[in-house]
């Protein structure tokens, strides 16, 4: 597995003290940087990377060591340095080991995992060579071939970090899906579950008993052909090419705990005075009582909750699109990703939103309806579904089956429900009828579906109301 070995210290890490980390190969090995200077690179004699070393991270935002590392930080604000080992050169991970220590003896602060972290000896590295190119030129990638790249993460949860988002975007502009391998054990963030899309892109999960098998969907893989493919069982026929599951993925854990999920699209006039982020704040104060506790543009997130700055950053990225994680308080766990759009029709947020509770926890499920009002009579709603499903309180996506949600609310906004023929919004085939939010003259509608939680009933209701919706 690739080494990435994180220094936290309560203190910028100098250029001096960066250079002193860097020799821990000796004096005379090359030094070169990427990514216009935000990344610098211990290299072989080639000028191959051996160890790529990330800008400091200025982390203003309680919980992230914690949520992403499994490891206590220095209080808030502290730094957060990555080092990347290159994959299957043992002196490289000694070389990121040595790094870390030499950086933590000259600033303070602490280590990420404590085992990589060596001595502050120099690492003899005379002779040792890493791949050549093109496998080694993004330093996130590990392997590339002509259908896919290949990024190797051995760490507690696999975050969207800045390196995984550079490796999303030099696949995506290749061509290439992007597989993702971890060990057993590790979750994944739901901003890179959201983020792999479809095939070929996977994530791809180590197992003693089957070898390799997808963590979303269970099937077994293995590497063929340029590419981590789904193996076909030994009854498999052209007209059903099923595949086999691995039996750790099939290993249900029933805890009790559950997550609220809601998904809902806004859509702003264009304004320069428009402040973006309000919508999210709105849903985040009526279910929780209290506002995000931070967000970035990567994880982890470094900055404290501001909407201003949030709008700020999406008008300088403008008219390309602006893609953000929300994280909230250790109190509430909970994340959301937006991704923000200028179209035609106006700026548009896109919310995917999910709060853990655990086993003795209930979700404000009468908070709903007021979360809905607050977006449709504040924040330009467009719709809303809200789901509820068995999965973990800390909202990270474990290795194995976790049911589907079961729809609980859907939402239209007022200008939706306006366009829509006659009054079909507001007669519906199901036994309750919508709620009317906001002003009677331009109400947006709220529709509680009576399906039972327990089961997938809700899904029959929110079909047949789709439908209907839509004059089908």
């Amino acid at each position: 597995m690739t080494k990435d070995v994180i220094s936290l210290t309560p203190r910028m890490p100098e250029p001096w003290a960066v250079l002193a980390g860097l020799f821990s190969g000796g004096p005379d090995k090359l030094v070169g940087t990427r990514g216009e200077g935000a990344v610098i690179q211990l290299c072989d004699a080639e000028g191959r990377p051996l160890v790529s070393v990330e800008a400091p991270l200025l982390v203003s935002v309680e919980g992230e060591a914690e949520r992403l590392l499994g490891t206590t930080a220095p209080p808030v604000p502290y730094w957060w340095t990555e080092a990347r080992a290159t994959t299957g050169v043992a002196e490289a991970e000694q070389l990121a080991g040595t790094f870390a220590a030499r950086l933590a003896s000259l600033v303070g602060g602490s280590a990420w995992p404590p085992d990589a972290v060596g001595s502050i000896a120099v690492v003899k590295t005379d002779g040792v060579s890493v791949a050549p190119e093109p496998a080694a030129a993004q330093p996130a990638i590990d392997v590339l071939t002509d259908k896919v790249a290949v990024v190797i993460q051995d760490r507690p949860v696999v975050a969207m970090t800045a390196w995984l988002s550079d490796a999303f975007r030099a696949a995506a502009e290749a061509g290439l899906g992007l597989q993702i391998v971890s060990p057993a054990g590790t979750t994944l963030s739901p901003a890179v579950r959201d983020a792999l899309g479809g095939w070929p892109s996977r994530w791809i999960v180590q197992d003693e008993r089957d070898g390799y098998y997808d963590g979303l969907t269970g099937a077994v893989l293995r590497w063929q052909e340029g590419a981590f493919d789904p193996v076909l069982s030994p009854d498999a026929t052209e007209d059903d090419p099923h595949t086999p599951v691995a039996t750790a993925y099939q290993e249900v854990r029933d805890t009790g705990e559950r997550q609220l999920g809601l998904t809902f699209r806004m859509v702003h006039p264009a304004d320069e005075r428009l402040v973006l982020g309000g919508g999210l704040e709105s849903v985040w104060r009526e279910l929780t009582g209290e506002p995000p506790a931070g967000w970035g543009t990567s994880e982890p997130a470094t900055l404290p909750w501001s909407p201003g700055r949030l709008t700020d950053v999406a008008y300088e990225r403008a008219p390309e699109p602006t893609w953000l994680v929300v994280v909230g308080s250790r109190s509430r766990p909970g994340i959301a990703t937006v991704r923000i759009t200028r179209t035609k029709a106006g700026v548009e947020e896109e919310v995917t939103l999910a709060f853990g509770y655990g086993a003795d926890e209930e979700p404000p499920l009468d908070a709903l309806p007021a979360a809905a009002e607050a977006l449709a009579t504040r924040h330009h709603l467009q719709s809303m579904l809200v789901q509820l499903r068995k999965a973990r309180r800390d909202v990270a996506v474990p290795p194995r089956f976790e049911g589907p949600g079961v729809p609980l609310a859907f939402a239209l906004g007022a200008e939706e429900v306006r366009t829509m023929p006659g009054d079909r919004a507001r007669r519906t085939p199901l036994t309750e009828q919508p709620v009317q939010l906001g002003p009677r003259t331009r109400p947006a509608l709220y529709y509680p579906l009576p399906g039972d939680p327990s089961d997938l009933t809700g899904w029959q209701d929110f079909e047949r109301l789709m439908r209907h919706l839509k004059g089908a």
